[in-house]
């Protein structure tokens, strides 16, 4: 009980700064030879399996998958890739109604097509999708009418949505990042409200808000609050620590992203590679592990 009593007081207060576990390497080392700390990590090439099926319940009683498959930047190939992604094991999947970076109606067609050829129920499946601001859009690919009022374009852009992945509803609408006044944020979160309330939308958050005291302002003004809060996950913010905390305290899901490719130096490090050829895993697999253990959840990137 020591031994995997004091490899989780590892894991738990280094993750902040994880390159720190490198001053821990050889108690690392010595600890990853006790039976029970290798079965905390449930095993070699099992680990990320285990971990795209394990989930945690949120606020708003959505049953949400600990790792989620990111659909940005994968253009064509996001049908086969999310329609893999499924069959592989993955049952949360994460998109936008946002056509620069994303190809939603792709995405729907991986979903559905898995969904046939592996009779996947939609029960089972968690959908999060976001609206993104024209601020975030391409001018030649705006996925709702440009001119129309900010509450109109949330509704198109939600409907599309809907559209896109051929479904009756989300089990996470997130806003894509905040608008510059916390009024007018506001004013795009009461249509989600709206949305939750007939129950197209199971659960709502907000990406990219790094500023604490936003995040307050929000979440005190919101008469639905937000379940999740989804934050690129790097060195430069911090490691969101007082974001984390805010969630932690008011039971939001802290959901990362690019955690992989903003930290190359952490995935360097020699405590991580001491861990993963131990495990006979790649150290992206221990670092994930390591924030699934510390109650981040994370969305996928790569392919």
């Amino acid at each position: 009980k020591f031994w995997l009593f004091m490899s989780h007081w590892i894991l738990k207060n280094c993750f902040t700064c994880l390159v720190c576990l490198c001053f821990f390497s050889g108690l690392l080392n010595f600890l990853l030879q006790q039976p029970r700390v290798l079965r905390f990590f449930n095993g070699s090439n099992s680990t990320m399996a285990q971990v795209s099926s394990a989930a945690t319940m949120t606020s708003a009683g959505v049953r949400m998958p600990k790792l989620i498959y990111g659909t940005a930047w994968k253009k064509e190939r996001s049908a086969d890739l999310v329609y893999n992604a499924l069959v592989t094991g993955f049952r949360g999947i994460d998109t936008a109604c946002q056509p620069k970076h994303y190809r939603e109606d792709l995405v729907g067609q991986g979903i559905a097509r898995a969904m046939k050829d592996k009779s996947i129920k939609r029960e089972d499946l968690f959908i999060q999708t976001k609206f993104t601001s024209l601020a975030g859009q391409d001018p030649a690919a705006i996925p709702y009418d440009r001119n129309a009022p900010l509450a109109e374009q949330v509704r198109q852009s939600f409907n599309r949505s809907l559209e896109n992945l051929q479904t009756a509803y989300v089990d996470s609408l997130v806003l894509h990042s905040p608008m510059p006044t916390v009024s007018e944020t506001m004013e795009i979160y009461r249509v989600f409200e709206t949305f939750h309330a007939s129950g197209s939308a199971k659960q709502l958050g907000i990406s990219n808000i790094y500023s604490l005291d936003a995040l307050a302002a929000i979440f005190k003004a919101a008469s639905v609050k937000p379940a999740v809060v989804q934050n690129r996950f790097y060195q430069q913010t911090g490691y969101d620590k007082d974001i984390r905390r805010f969630c932690k305290d008011n039971n939001i899901r802290y959901q990362s992203f690019w955690s992989l490719t903003a930290n190359p130096h952490l995935l360097a490090s020699n405590a991580l590679k001491s861990v993963a050829k131990r495990l006979n895993i790649t150290p992206e697999q221990v670092r994930k592990r390591v924030a699934v253990e510390n109650a981040m959840l994370e969305t996928t990137q790569r392919a």
